[in-house]
């Protein structure tokens, strides 16, 4: 939905004072489990994108980014995640706000997550600011009701109370928390019910989706988790203060030290905070929020033909009803099916009944136990300085397509175990091999034996394509060591 700027300002004008600032803090993470093939480890659910080419993520720094007086968005994800999620930003910050990150070597759910985040706004713009968390991976159709019921938040929320927005329930969904309340009292949070409690809870009026958005000031928060969970808050103050942080033009970057995090108990921010507070309110709204939390959820958000089907890429169709069928690159060819989820991607295809959606997981997590890739990347796979896409492997070779970003190299590296040829297709490569350094152009190749220093760079104004033959004993991506890094990696 077009965002509307003067009803944001009416709504929030009319609440707070301009002086009150407010922190839209995105939790973006995710085990990418329930939404596989598409998602994975690497590319969780935040950075699935949507028929209008936008991602949940961008969608939801666009939410919170473009309310009024806010001028920083902070970001806490996974270390892995942190290139890709710049650049998913970088598409959509048409207005240049600043973007702080929080970078977990790990994660240790929502609580630890929320505490560095209440740290981080208290101790750059005061105690009193407000931070407004959303996850990364939910959907919000009505941005309007959202800014209204933002407003409504802030107003409680600068008493000292931390709000949890509740979603007025249109199903009996046994998918989702609930929250029991009259008015903006939060009388109880209810595990996810059986399907007559749903149907129960439906037909009382008094319970809400519990949305896992919330708003608070930083004080208000830390002086709760100071109360209800010491043991986090303290573990994460120490983390904090023996972390990394980089500071820039516009940007802060704090990178967690991994050994004291570890140390930080994990749990909910739920559990640990909001089901024991006696501090808690409730916005009840109805924002046309949806977690996508299935295949089916999401094949919804696109129009069904007159047969049911809803369609996203290429299919032939026979005597087929009621199916979503996702195919980005190929056709998929379908007959005498219905009620089935078809999706396909270039490593994997999922065939689920629509009804079983949710069992999606279990094929997840025996790819992980399994050690298959296939659970956390797909054949491409993204890079701070661009991507590459695995064309074809087997035993002692693998081939892969290699794009560079204008400006962008690769660390200064070596492998132990295996050589490479590299071919360009476009652009411009300079290349360090060994003690010797060269410009190579378009139909020109270079050999990298093994055991050479090497660097791999794009000097030019255009992407870098080239083709990387491999060969060797042993081809895993963890056979490298790294001299010299631009982005700190190890």
């Amino acid at each position: 939905m077009p965002l509307n700027a003067e009803a944001y300002n009416a709504f929030f004008h009319a609440n707070y004072p301009d002086s009150m600032k407010l922190v839209p803090t995105i939790l973006c993470g995710g085990a990418g489990s329930r939404l596989w093939p598409v998602s994975r480890e690497l590319h969780p659910k935040p950075f699935i994108r949507l028929a209008d080419g936008q991602s949940l993520l961008q969608k939801a720094f666009l939410r919170g980014g473009t309310l009024p007086t806010v001028s920083e968005v902070l970001t806490v994800t996974n270390r892995e995640l942190f290139f890709k999620t710049e650049d998913d930003f970088r598409e959509v910050n048409k207005a240049g706000l600043a973007t702080s990150f929080i970078l977990e070597p790990f994660g240790r759910n929502t609580a630890a997550a929320i505490a560095a985040a209440a740290l981080q706004v208290a101790g750059a713009h005061g105690s009193d600011t407000l931070l407004l968390a959303l996850p990364a991976d939910h959907l919000i159709a009505d941005w309007n009701a959202f800014a209204a019921a933002v407003a409504n938040a802030v107003d409680i929320a600068a008493t000292g109370k931390l709000v949890t927005f509740g979603i007025t329930p249109e199903t009996p969904e046994t998918g989702y928390g609930y929250i029991e309340a009259d008015g903006n009292t939060v009388l109880r949070f209810v595990e996810k019910p059986t399907l007559d409690k749903a149907v129960e809870y439906l037909e009382s009026g008094r319970y809400l989706w519990n949305s896992g958005m919330f708003c608070f000031t930083a004080n208000a928060m830390l002086q709760e988790m100071a109360t209800h969970c010491p043991d986090i808050l303290t573990a994460t103050k120490v983390c904090m203060e023996s972390s990394r942080t980089a500071e820039g033009d516009g940007f802060t970057h704090i990178e967690l030290d991994p050994k004291t995090f570890a140390l930080v108990p994990s749990n909910s921010i739920d559990y640990a905070v909001l089901e024991r507070s006696d501090k808690v309110a409730v916005v009840p709204c109805s924002i046309g929020w949806s977690d996508i939390g299935s295949w089916t959820a999401l094949g919804d958000l696109s129009p069904p033909d007159a047969d049911g089907n809803r369609i996203e890429g290429q299919a032939l169709l026979h005597d087929v009803k009621d199916c979503y069928i996702q195919s980005r690159e190929r056709i998929v060819g379908a007959v005498g099916i219905d009620n089935l989820v078809i999706i396909d991607t270039p490593d994997a295809i999922l065939v689920a009944d629509k009804q079983r959606t949710q069992d999606v997981k279990h094929l997840y997590a025996q790819l992980k136990t399994q050690g298959h890739d296939a659970h956390r990347l797909h054949r491409t796979v993204n890079r701070p300085w661009g991507t590459y896409t695995v064309l074809e492997e087997g035993p002692r070779f693998k081939i892969k397509r290699i794009v560079v970003k204008p400006g962008a190299s690769l660390s200064l590296q070596m492998h132990h175990h295996r050589s490479e040829h590299w071919i360009v297709v476009s652009g411009l490569a300079k290349v360090i091999n060994g003690e010797t350094e060269l410009f190579v152009a378009i139909n020109q190749s270079t050999y990298i034996p093994a055991g050479h220093r090497h660097r791999l760079e794009n000097p030019g104004i255009i992407d870098l394509v080239m083709i990387e033959v491999q060969s060797g004993e042993y081809l895993g991506e963890d056979d490298i060591v790294r001299y010299e890094d631009v982005y700190g990696r190890r």
